[in-house]
């Protein structure tokens, strides 16, 4: 792995007229990133958002088949388990959108301090942004840790599966806190352009958490408990190699130095006002989601977990085109930075063709191999296969808007218009969603296929949303140029 980890160092001699001069004092880039950014501002786009965002789809693409298979594992434990961690896993991610938020929002700011040649200042947001995720660490754990049973119960989780989670969530509260730290690792390295780092590394995290799944499960006959433990295994590797590399980089640009912690105004401020709407957005959609597992109860607790295997078949469509969506955000981001946004409009172009051929291609394929599909998760339940293949044939047509979809996050993530992704993401799940279950239950008898449908019209009006608004701010974009 000599080529993950070898880095050669040299101070750039940067103009004036690029970047600050105090950019150019001592504050260190490898001669990678002084040719991706080359690359990436003035080389052929196709390579780029190929080379940038194919790693990140493949990394994507695996954790998506990590969860999938650990899903799995679950069942292998019993059908309640799936039900679990499908419930239990939606108020992890709704904990975790602090973190993502930060690591998308200051990701942004970073990548656009790259463009613009103010390496002094990445350097700043890299080191302070660290400090902050350590904060909010510590206020996660000092907060929920001590409380998790009263916690479950105020975000409406059945009794049944506070009982056999509850232990398996205080757990994932330490997993969520070292994922925190991993997130913004991750965001550093793809604002840079290192994509294959990314994808390595993760196929590490990856390998291990399954390997010491299937050894809990399979060969000690574990509970949920051991699959968390097995979570925090794999992704405490990766924090220590993260934090080990960070520290050893602490004179260059992307490096970690406590010395570069800065909470003034220009450092943190950007950061923050382009994470906060991430923060809220991420955290709405997951809340959402509860609300949607917490109105589904009705149809019994196996619908809950049909809903989950599902989402994680859907998956299988969007995670690919997320991976293009997060490397062609830092392409755009870092355009914009160095003054072109022409660049960056052919950029979005390119990620929207990919995801949308993607979305076509995926939803063909899982449709195709449904019933087996269905087979890996069912844990010999009847009742409990037909139930996720329902809710799956509704839920697939909507990978190709979709893919529209996360193709308008690129482009407006890597302008900085968050508080546009959160009116959009917010819209998905608020209006396009939640009442329309209600009005499901309400008026119709379709029973536990009515979250199936849902899924479909939400999906499908978010991108048909996402495009019009995609429309208005390329119209704009274009009358200022």
């Amino acid at each position: 792995m000599n080529h993950i980890t070898e880095e050669r160092f040299y101070t750039e001699e940067i103009p004036t007229e690029e970047a600050p001069a105090e950019s150019a004092a001592g504050v260190q880039l490898s001669k990678r990133d002084v040719a991706f950014r080359e690359e990436s501002l003035n080389g052929s786009l196709w390579k780029v958002i190929l080379s940038v965002g194919f790693p990140l789809a493949l990394y994507q693409s695996l954790n998506q088949l990590f969860k999938i298979l650990d899903t799995m594992m679950a069942s292998h434990i019993s059908s309640q388990s799936v039900s679990a961690v499908a419930y239990l896993s939606q108020i992890s991610i709704f904990l975790s959108s602090v973190g993502a938020g930060l690591a998308v929002g200051a990701g942004i700011r970073i990548s656009r301090a790259y463009g613009e040649g103010d390496y002094e200042m990445v350097r700043k947001r890299v080191s302070t942004l660290y400090g902050i995720c350590a904060m909010v660490g510590a206020v996660i754990l000092a907060g929920i840790l001590p409380f998790v049973e009263p916690f479950l119960g105020m975000a409406g989780t059945p009794e049944e599966l506070i009982a056999i989670g509850s232990a398996y969530f205080r757990v994932e509260l330490v997993v969520i806190v070292v994922q925190i730290f991993n997130n913004v690792y991750i965001s550093v390295e793809r604002a840079r352009g290192n994509s294959r780092r990314i994808m390595y590394l993760n196929m590490i995290v990856i390998v291990l958490k399954l390997a010491f799944t299937a050894w809990f499960v399979y060969g000690l006959n574990g509970d949920l408990v051991m699959i968390s433990y097995a979570s925090l295994i794999s992704q405490t590797c990766l924090l220590v190699f993260g934090v080990c590399n960070s520290l050893r980089q602490k004179n260059h640009a992307f490096g970690f130095s406590l010395g570069a912690i800065s909470f003034r105004k220009e450092v943190v401020a950007p950061m923050l006002t382009q994470s906060f709407p991430v923060m809220v957005e991420k955290m709405a959609f997951s809340f959402g989601k509860n609300i949607i597992n917490a109105m589904s109860v009705v149809y019994g607790s196996l619908a809950v977990g049909a809903m989950g295997v599902s989402n994680n078949i859907g998956g299988i469509n969007t995670t690919p085109q997320n991976g293009f969506q997060e490397g062609g955000a830092a392409v755009i981001s870092q355009n914009m930075g160095a003054g072109k946004p022409k660049r960056a409009i052919s950029a979005f172009y390119r990620v929207l063709l990919i995801n949308v051929v993607i979305g076509a291609f995926s939803m063909m394929m899982t449709l195709w191999n449904l019933e087996f599909l269905a087979g890996c998760f069912d844990g010999g339940d009847a009742v409990f296969h037909e139930m996720i293949m329902d809710m799956y044939r509704f839920e697939a047509l909507g990978a190709v808007t979709l893919g529209v979809n996360s193709a308008v996050m690129s482009l407006l993530y890597g302008l900085g218009k968050t508080k546009v992704t959160l009116a959009i993401n917010f819209s998905r799940v608020f209006i396009f969603r939640i009442p329309v279950l209600w009005a499901l239950q309400q008026f119709t008898d379709f029973g536990a296929e009515s979250m199936g449908i849902v899924m479909m019209v939400s999906n499908i009006s978010v991108g048909v949303v996402a495009a019009v608004v995609a429309a208005v701010v390329i119209r704009r974009m274009k009358k200022e140029l």
